[in-house]
């Protein structure tokens, strides 16, 4: 066939747009295969919905760990050897025996439904011998969830209790699919579904730590919203907002349970995730050729990072790998987001610190124009007033604590 046309001009080949899975790949790197998403990682980044960097390094799956080493700032995270081989050995042991005791807990503290423990008044039976424990093997992530699912659904109609170990869950987030493994989920007789975390940390005298404890309440609520979107599909189905946290008694490897409410992560969960900038938005915007390939130098990857915004903010660098990098790009350019969330939204719309000096200052000559703007906002008249009282303090006070008068040590 000719490439002519009748008109004697030739015709122009036309390039097949790519498509969203090519551009997160080619983000990646083209041998690099795509990290997962993990309900700890969500739940991290629901916690900071401004940051469009994490949220496009997440969804086009690039391994942050080994990127923030390429970038010279590595991150101190994970476990230790001894912490992950504990926390396995406990959950086995709760898991055991068909997970007959992990069905007793949740009997006892959930039985009855929310709020309730079998003792007041339930009328669902204790879980026997005869639970279902359903085989959740299948291939690849697609093929787990599909299972997972469809186990959901039969013993949903059984009316059995039921005990789905490492279930797969699917959510949508920012455009794109996650796929996300809980401990573990009982179905209750009634319908109900249960979504259990088992945590390595010990529960002493009834109560954890509440850091803790909340940090399994963000991570249990993105299971929920991934389980509810697969309860609006089955009949009779309901997803229970308390979770049963199971941790070791005291100072045993013994397991014991707490329930916990988790209605208020999960509204706060989802209202973020909902706000998430989608992935392909994130993506079109950037230049074409950038890349996140750990193969390229270290100049070129921080050239590829910084072409994404981010906003830091200390609490950070307890979720992101990439926190370290982008604190010292924060405070090499004066970004009071350096100092915290709660400083930044006092200080408005004065978003450096060399323009809250100036402020404080009242505004000398040579200020950053970024002063100019702000100096007769109700925050700078603040900061004026802070600086004078500050000023006097320091002139009342003896030379000796005046901290002008105080030598150096180095």
């Amino acid at each position: 066939m000719s490439s002519y046309l009748s008109s004697g001009q030739p015709t122009t080949p036309q390039t097949p747009p790519r498509t969203l899975r090519q551009r997160l790949a080619d983000l990646r790197g083209p041998a690099v295969a795509p990290r997962p998403l993990d309900a700890r990682a969500l739940a991290a980044l629901a916690a900071n919905p401004g940051c469009g960097r994490r949220a496009l390094l997440d969804g086009a799956g690039v391994d942050k760990t080994g990127l923030a080493a390429a970038l010279g700032s590595p991150a101190p995270f994970g476990q230790s050897q001894f912490a992950i081989v504990r926390g396995n050995s406990f959950e086995a042991k709760v898991k055991g025996d068909g997970g007959a005791e992990l069905l007793r807990l949740v009997y006892e503290h959930l039985g009855a439904g929310p709020g309730g423990a079998a003792g007041s008044g339930g009328t669902s039976a204790a879980p026997g011998p005869d639970a279902l424990t359903p085989d959740l093997t299948a291939a690849g992530p697609q093929g787990r969830a599909a299972r997972t699912a469809l186990a959901l659904r039969e013993a949903t109609a059984a009316g059995a209790w039921t005990l789905l170990d490492h279930p797969m869950l699917a959510l949508e987030v920012a455009g794109t699919p996650a796929y996300l493994e809980p401990d573990a989920v009982v179905v209750h007789p009634d319908g109900r579904w249960t979504v259990v975390e088992i945590k390595s940390f010990p529960m002493i005298d009834g109560s954890a730590d509440a850091a803790k404890v909340g940090a399994a309440a963000r991570q249990a609520a993105v299971y929920v919203l991934a389980l509810e979107a697969t309860a609006a599909k089955v009949a009779g189905a309901e997803v229970g907002h308390t979770v049963l946290l199971v941790c070791p008694k005291d100072f045993s490897n013994l397991p014991t349970a707490a329930p916990v409410d988790i209605r208020r992560e999960r509204s706060v969960t989802r209202r973020q995730l909902e706000r998430l900038t989608r992935v392909e938005e994130l993506a079109g915007a950037l230049p074409e050729g950038l890349t996140f390939d750990p193969a390229c130098s270290a100049e070129e990857l921080t050239e590829a990072v910084s072409a994404v915004s981010a906003a830091y903010a200390p609490e950070c660098l307890a979720a992101c790998e990439l926190a370290f990098h982008c604190r010292d790009r924060a405070r090499a350019a004066g970004e009071v987001t350096a100092l915290g969330r709660s400083v930044r939204g006092e200080l408005g719309g004065l978003t450096t610190v060399e323009a809250a000096l100036a402020a404080a200052a009242g505004h000398p000559d040579g200020a950053a124009p970024a002063a100019d703007l702000a100096f007769e906002d109700p925050t700078a008249a603040a900061l004026r007033y802070a600086a004078r009282l500050r000023a006097e303090a320091l002139e009342q006070a003896p030379a000796r604590i005046r901290p002008e008068a105080v030598e150096c040590p180095c």
